[in-house]
């Protein structure tokens, strides 16, 4: 790509020590299993308890399968052992998982993928853990400077790799507030889009999220100094992370993650409840 920028970043495992064969093998092994038990990703999907997309995502190589996952669908596909003989090295691979991630996002990345609870406030755009693969790349894509087709996919992956989060049991409680303005901006075009809003449909229904936009109109606002995530470690301790123009802040000070507790805690007052959310995504899909 034409004076695209390629950020410097610390090697993947999937690169250092040839864990992308891994799962890419895995991927493929996967497909070959299902299409041999004559099933549909759609139909090992609901066996597995899990979306079609993400069995496509683990069979194309893009997402991890979770050692959950791979002990469930190797009896689902009468695979005699071959899936769960692999449970340890991705177990392995995943406890290196942070080193994907550029030195300045590694402590927040740990901290992401153990926590027990989230809590993000999104204004520009849905928040990662939300995005879907093409939205997630469109994103990635028109971002500036320009990133190169290697380093887009590179992000891409890794942010579909976050989303694994929601499908860890004991699942972390979770909750985002979006303002609507970025619920109604058409990133990626009329087809992305609505593709996105039907993916925050199905995670606003799980019973460990709470989904709730912020409506444009409110004559009061709490917080206009940007957006924010709040975690709470396995520790029990909780900080806040914050990110302005590439610039991040892992913020632990107790007084200052409190101030921005309570801020979040009046931002949730406000917005749409989780079902007035869900009607409201229901009525923009409708109006496309």
């Amino acid at each position: 790509m034409a004076n695209a920028e390629r950020e410097e970043r610390p090697e993947r495992p999937a690169e250092a020590d040839g864990t992308a064969h891994l799962f890419s093998a895995l991927g493929k092994q996967i497909k070959v299993l299902r299409e041999q038990a004559g099933l549909s990703q759609k139909e090992l999907g609901l066996a597995a308890h899990c979306g079609e997309a993400l069995i496509s995502a683990m069979e194309r190589g893009v997402r991890t399968p979770q050692p959950e996952f791979l002990e469930r669908a190797d009896d689902l596909l009468d695979a005699g052992g071959v899936l769960k003989a692999v449970v340890e090295d991705v177990r392995r691979a995943q406890a290196k998982a942070r080193t994907r991630h550029p030195e300045w996002y590694r402590d927040y990345a740990r901290l992401e993928a153990e926590a027990i609870e989230l809590h993000d406030y999104s204004n520009q755009v849905v928040h990662g853990l939300l995005q879907t693969e093409d939205y997630a790349r469109a994103i990635f894509s028109q971002r500036r400077p320009l990133l190169d087709e290697e380093m887009i996919e590179t992000r891409v992956a890794d942010r579909l790799a976050r989303q694994q989060l929601f499908e860890r049991w004991p699942a972390p409680t979770c909750s985002f507030i979006l303002e609507e303005a970025a619920l109604q901006r058409p990133i990626g075009g009329r087809s992305v889009h609505e593709a996105q809003l039907q993916r925050l449909l199905r995670v606003g229904r799980l019973r460990t999220v709470e989904l709730q936009i912020m409506p444009t109109d409110r004559e009061e606002h709490p917080n206009v100094d940007g957006v924010f995530t709040l975690l709470t470690a396995k520790t029990r301790q909780q900080v806040a992370y914050t990110e302005v123009q590439g610039y991040p802040r892992l913020i632990t000070d107790t007084e200052e993650v409190r101030l921005i507790t309570a801020r979040y805690g009046i931002l949730r007052s406000q917005a749409l409840n989780a079902r007035e959310t869900l009607s409201l995504i229901e009525k923009v899909l409708g109006e496309r």
